[in-house]
Parts: C-alpha cells; structure tokens; sequence
C-alpha cells in the first residue's frame, strides 16, 4: 500500500520492519529503504523476528539497532549483534546464516548506509569521519583468539571497550570518559526518576472517573 501512495518516493528509513511480505520484500530494495532491525526490542515486546536473512539477500539496506531504553533497557550493541545473529540462525534452523562477518557489517557500514550516510561514516576510509573504538582484547575471557571478528561478535562487550574516538574526537580514552561527568549525569537521573515516580504515584492515588 505504500509503495501505491509513493511513499517511498523520498529516502525513507523503517525500523522494525518484522513482518513485510515476500512480495513487499523487493520493493524495499527497490526503493532504497534503510531498515533498522532491533531485535532486543523486538524479542522483549514480542513483536516477532525480522526476516533479516531474507532481506539481506534481496539487497535490502540493513543497520542494526537498539530502539530505546522503554524496550530496551542497557542499549547494548554488542548484545544486539548476537541476538541479531542468533535469532536468524534458529528461525531459519540454519547455523550458517547471519555469520560474524554480515552482522558486524550490520553494525558498521550497513548502519551508516541505512540511514543515508554511508559516504561519511561506518568504516574507516580516507574522506570519512573518524569514527572508531579500541577494544582490548587483554582479558582471559578473549583467549585464545583465532578470529578477531568472531570474538568481536560473540565474545566482547562493553567492558572490552578502552576508548572512543567520535568525528576525531576522544568521547572516552582507556576508560575514563573525557566529556562526561557521569557521576553528575547519574544523579541528575536518579532526582529525574524519582519526580516521575512521585508523578505516577501521585496520578494512580487519584479517583479513578467512571
């Protein structure tokens, strides 16, 4: 129906994207849709699997995602990599698809080309924002390691990250974060969250109108 109305007229970015036809499937291609697949917001809201797989080899533009904290909680890129991997590997009951490789291109370049800015960011090249992370392989968790994108994939997280390097900008450098005060950031949440606890409290003690 969309397709019939133009609405794929203009760059367009879907997130989601978990149930599309085989018939609609083409016409993403087609038109150049950046999709989005979050599969930790899809598996906590029961929402159901992406047919990622299927995309993919129709040429769809696929980024990967974390959607927000409401469905998602820690955001974590790493944990969406190997949910994304393994949600197709048991849907499709096949342990070749989603390998390492196509899901960490998911995270980099697909992402960068899903959202119309695949000249700019999403791998380092000359011309392109430097856009990079350190990750220490150091810890005994990480060995032996036999291959560095299998272990970027199913064995590293968050804690494995030393430094962030965004536009040329060091964000965090062997982890201590440089332009955030986190301390200061943590309490600014915790009094936020409390006054929207004292908000919801507050409403639910109310008399409920018929």
């Amino acid at each position: 129906m969309l397709e019939s109305i133009g609405f794929f007229e203009g760059p367009t970015i879907a997130a989601h994207v978990v149930w599309p036809t085989a018939a609609e499937i083409p016409i993403l291609a087609e038109r150049k849709v950046g999709v989005i697949h979050n599969p930790t917001s899809n598996m906590k809201i029961a929402s159901g699997i992406s047919p990622i797989t299927d995309m993919l080899q129709a040429g769809v533009r696929v980024g990967l995602g974390t959607d927000g904290a409401a469905s998602n909680n820690d955001l974590d890129m790493w944990e969406e990599m190997r949910l994304a991997s393994l949600l197709q590997k048991v849907d499709r009951m096949d342990p070749e698809v989603m390998s390492a490789s196509t899901v960490l291109t998911m995270a980099t370049r697909g992402g960068a080309t899903a959202i119309g800015l695949g000249e700019m960011i999403g791998s380092l090249e000359v011309g392109k924002r430097a856009d990079l992370i350190q990750v220490v392989f150091d810890d005994v968790h990480h060995v032996p390691t036999y291959d560095v994108i299998s272990h970027l994939v199913w064995v590293t997280d968050e804690q494995d990250v030393a430094s962030v390097v965004v536009d040329g900008k060091v964000l965090m450098h062997e982890e201590e974060m440089l332009t955030i005060d986190t301390s200061r950031v943590a309490a600014e949440a915790r009094a936020l969250a409390g006054r929207i606890q004292a908000a919801l409290d507050e409403r639910n003690r109310a008399p409920q109108q018929e």
